[in-house]
């Protein structure tokens, strides 16, 4: 696909503290795409809650870096001893390549803090993040198709997709391959028409956040199936990859706290 959208040269009379050149990545443009987007989804349903654009785009700030935080360490790590020998493919894959788990993981915590720490009820924000977070993750699904990243297994299907661009993380070059960052758009799209759906009709407060968890835990579990980056890592002897491992434990969890507050 297209990981370098263009390359823009500096000025000379620039580059003594700017390099040659800059690159706009298709990665990072869509992320950026959807944090603009997403932000303004958000703003728009908080407004019962007192939350005004300042104070939004301060949460925004420790969300995006928190979530960059977890999403690349988790990445790295899934792989790590590949990028201890070959330390040379970390900048490379610096302009693609999250962990949605490692961001999540990461950057939950983060807004519950922000939250508390500025007196606003947790639950119905989270039910909130229900519509952003589908959104957000969609634009991020774009980006790894663009870039190449988190592609699907080779396949002889036409809805095959095959990736040449010399810069592409796809591992497999020239070879149609299941697009597996398309399917994952589905699975967010399916998600965010739910919760538009029942979003009036919620028994509780956090349910469409716990709904939101639940789904894509499911649908990301049968995405990873046709995935075929083997580098996100393996367990039980290739039995289960990390993004199932961890859907598991989040079904339980959400399960555990469906029946908790329900009753509260």
């Amino acid at each position: 696909m297209y990981p370098k959208l263009l390359t823009i040269s500096i000025p000379e009379f620039l580059q003594g503290f700017l390099p040659a050149s800059f690159t706009l990545h298709s990665y990072g443009l869509m992320i950026a795409l959807g944090v603009i987007v997403t932000f303004y989804v958000i703003l728009n349903s908080v407004k019962d809650m007192r939350i005004n654009s300042d104070q939004l785009s301060e949460l925004f700030i420790w969300a995006i870096v928190s979530a960059f935080v977890g999403g690349k360490l988790f990445f790295f790590l899934e792989d790590i001893q590949r990028y201890l020998d070959d330390p040379s493919l970390i900048a490379n894959a610096m302009s693609g390549g999250f962990v949605f788990y490692g961001s999540l993981i990461f950057t939950v915590p983060t807004i519950i803090f922000w939250l508390r720490k500025k007196k606003v009820s947790v639950r119905p924000f989270m039910d909130v993040l229900a519509l952003g977070g589908p959104i957000l993750h969609s634009f991020g699904r774009v980006g790894c198709f663009l870039a190449g990243c988190c592609h699907g297994k080779v396949c002889d299907s036409w809805i095959g997709v095959t990736f040449s661009h010399p810069d592409t993380l796809a591992d497999f070059k020239d070879v149609p391959l299941y697009p597996t960052q398309l399917f994952d758009i589905g699975v967010n799209l399916f998600i965010l028409l739910v919760v538009v759906l029942i979003r009036k009709r919620k028994q509780f407060e956090g349910q469409l956040f716990l709904i939101y968890l639940m789904l894509y835990a499911v649908g990301r579990s049968i995405v990873e199936i046709y995935r075929g980056d083997d580098a996100r890592g393996f367990l039980f002897d290739g039995l289960l990859s990390h993004s199932q491992a961890i859907a598991i434990v989040v079904l339980v969890i959400c399960g555990l706290f469906w029946r908790k507050w329900r009753i509260n």
